[in-house]
């Protein structure tokens, strides 16, 4: 049994992390319901961005307005609103991620919507939170969350480097999953005191959340400490080399005073333990550009594979450094279930399913994503309305 079985969400959102909270309550059997402008939603040509990559296929709307169904309505009509409203008051979720003032004139702000329905659960995500001068300011993933929070200044390749930018999406994904456990925590709630209400979550906060360590340090009045060229490490034995075959290979040796003779072993170089430059750790750190230097000679000796195999087998932590399309070939990425097969796609015929299971709970099936107003009519009658009443809104332009 899938554990939202009978569930009603109202998918009104768009682009990527509020609509992608919402296809984690699909994935795990809610019934998502996408509300669209009639034109359709913006995010349906976001794949033609330069800095995306290329395809014949909108694959960044099939995966994310996947497994829910699709209803064309014009907020900006009264008879638009009355048809949300009408959905509202047997809806148990509404997910948005409007502008607070924009909600307003659509008749979608939390003042309005929770008069409708006592038990539903209204998720709210902004650019930068509910209060403050800043709230109604639009936010994007690498803005607020990249920019605002520290992480582009923090992630420079080095304290004189330009600040990096993000890959596409690389907020948005985390942040759904937060606005996710706002949800089930608002459901969880209701379960118990048969009240809805409102929950939040912004851009900002999940910016700084994943800032935290760095963010915690400033508000003791410690000092930010940016990284050092590859070329300059502080410690040679948490860095990247490239291999023989053209891939970098990162070792991530935490436990560095423990793991320093089987790191020797690997690379098949004894005489560093006898090098008073390397032999003891303090040593070491005050020694990593030339140790680094060293290394670059040892691992183009190998190809990234060899290096894996022999690290593996001393029970080291180290890992290549993959390229996207090395998921086409990636064997644990489908086993562990980060890879799962999905209705209307093309090629593989695979999709990335949301990055969690329950035991004994079955996800379901992904399903294509829907056409402009593909369920409209379905969903409409399913709200108790006629065939004329349907007409009638589509002749008006509330409803495609």
């Amino acid at each position: 049994m899938s554990v939202f079985q009978g569930l009603k969400v109202l998918d009104v959102a768009s682009y990527i992390a509020a609509p992608a909270a919402s296809t984690i309550l699909a994935d795990f059997g809610a019934d998502v319901i996408k509300v669209e402008v009639p034109e359709g939603d913006g995010f349906r040509k976001t794949v033609l961005n330069p800095n995306l990559a290329y395809s014949q296929h909108n694959y960044l709307w099939m995966q994310g307005a996947r497994s829910r169904r699709g209803i064309a309505l014009d907020l900006k009509k009264p008879e638009g609103q009355a048809v949300l409203h009408g959905l509202v008051r047997s809806a148990d979720v509404l997910v948005t991620n409007y502008p607070l003032p924009v909600r307003a004139r659509l008749g979608l702000a939390w003042e309005r919507i929770r008069e409708l329905n006592p038990r539903l659960v209204y998720a709210s995500l902004t650019g930068y939170g509910e209060t403050g001068p800043e709230c109604a300011k639009p936010g994007f993933d690498a803005t607020t969350y990249w920019a605002r929070s520290g992480l582009a200044d923090l992630t420079r390749p080095d304290p004189d480097g330009p600040p990096a930018n993000p890959a596409n999406g690389l907020g948005d994904q985390p942040t759904a999953v937060t606005l996710f456990a706002a949800i089930v925590t608002a459901l969880y709630r209701r379960e118990r005191t048969g009240q809805g209400g409102m929950v939040s979550t912004s851009l900002l906060a999940n910016g700084a959340w994943a800032n935290a360590m760095a963010i915690q340090g400033m508000l003791v009045g410690g000092r930010l400490v940016y990284r050092q060229p590859r070329t300059r490490p502080r410690n040679a034995l948490t860095n990247f080399y490239r291999c023989r075959e053209g891939r970098w290979f990162i070792l991530s040796l935490v436990t560095e005073a423990r793991d320093w003779q089987a790191f020797l072993r690997v690379i098949e170089a004894p005489a560093l333990a006898q090098d008073p430059r390397f032999a003891a750790l303090p040593a070491r750190h005050e020694n990593a550009p030339a140790l680094a230097a060293l290394l670059d000679e040892v691992f183009l000796q190998r190809d990234s594979a060899d290096w894996t195999a022999r690290f593996g087998a001393e029970g080291l932590t180290v890992g290549v450094v993959a390229r996207s399309e090395d998921v086409l070939g990636d064997e644990q990425m489908r086993l562990c279930g980060a890879l799962v097969p999905a209705e209307g796609i093309p090629g593989t015929g695979l999709t990335v399913s949301s990055p969690f299971q329950v035991e004994g709970a079955e996800k379901s099936h992904p399903r294509h994503a829907p056409a402009i107003g593909e369920h409209t009519d379905e969903v409409l009658r399913e709200a108790g309305y006629s065939a004329d009443d349907i007409e009638r809104l589509r002749d008006g332009g509330a409803v495609a």
